[in-house]
């Protein structure tokens, strides 16, 4: 009981604030998204699953040791943002990315580690200890994922016009998925299909730190404090983007399914 009137104040407050700037948002941004190459029939929201591969627009010579880019062949449940086909998304498709991900196993699971992490440190140390306040410590948490996951995946990739999916690599060496993550976490791809500076990946989760300071402890309303949590939370990305990189290889070495497409149709 008290965990949960813990987490109802911050969770509502965050749904709340989200709603309605999704109502002030959608109208304008889903005008404005017209991504090349998108149609209503073509979408990734009616349309999840492509049988080809994700070719790179300059074919790489054979033998070259980086690792073959595409996407998974269903969607994700944990990782909403895998991408599944190569199609560009529309503002619509995004926001339903947005969606999937503040329901999805990995940000609720990653929310409890990190309100675990502020438990054991005490911070913020106005919340106090005990179980009331690991509950409030993983509102403001799932708080601040939620409005990275709107201002990040919706808003600003709306507005740039950038996918905010992953494309994960077939078969990656340790070495190169780190490589690889790190590099996603400032590049992405725009709707054309081509890498840009990930502006709306760098913008979201500062966009939602600044938010959070309405809502958080007043200690916690301080520019250095605003900037720590940033940092936190690009590190949190970038340990995502390693187990969003090995996650079709896992299901695909457990012969669970054919989670994504090998290169050249093998």
């Amino acid at each position: 009981m008290l965990l949960t009137n813990a987490l109802r104040i911050p969770i509502f407050a965050c749904r709340v604030v989200a709603l309605w700037l999704a109502v002030l948002t959608i109208p304008a941004l889903t005008g404005a998204q017209q991504p090349s190459g998108a149609g209503t029939s073509g979408s990734p929201a009616s349309k999840p699953d492509s049988p080809q591969p994700k070719q790179d627009a300059n074919p790489q010579p054979s033998g070259q040791n980086k690792s073959f880019i595409g996407y998974v062949t269903s969607r994700s449940i944990v990782f909403p943002d895998i991408a599944t086909n190569p199609e560009p998304l529309s503002a619509g498709g995004k926001f339903k990315i947005f969606v999937n991900q503040g329901i999805s196993p990995a940000y609720v699971l990653g929310s409890g580690v990190s309100a675990a992490i502020n438990q054991a440190n005490n911070s913020p140390s106005s919340t106090g200890q005990g179980w009331e306040a690991y509950g409030t410590r993983v509102g403001y948490s799932m708080a601040r994922a939620s409005s990275t996951s709107f201002f990040g995946t919706f808003v600003f990739a709306s507005m740039f016009h950038q996918d905010p999916r992953f494309f994960p690599e077939s078969h990656p060496s340790f070495f190169r998925a780190i490589k690889y993550s790190a590099e996603r976490i400032v590049i992405t791809r725009n709707d054309k299909g081509k890498d840009v500076f990930n502006s709306s990946g760098l913008l979201g989760p500062l966009a939602a730190e600044a938010l959070s300071n309405s809502y958080l402890p007043r200690s916690e309303q301080t520019g250095a404090r605003s900037m720590e949590r940033y940092g936190s939370d690009l590190a949190w990305r970038f340990a995502a983007n390693i187990f969003k990189e090995y996650w079709p290889t896992i299901f695909r070495d457990m012969h669970l399914q054919k989670v994504m497409p090998s290169q050249g149709g093998r």
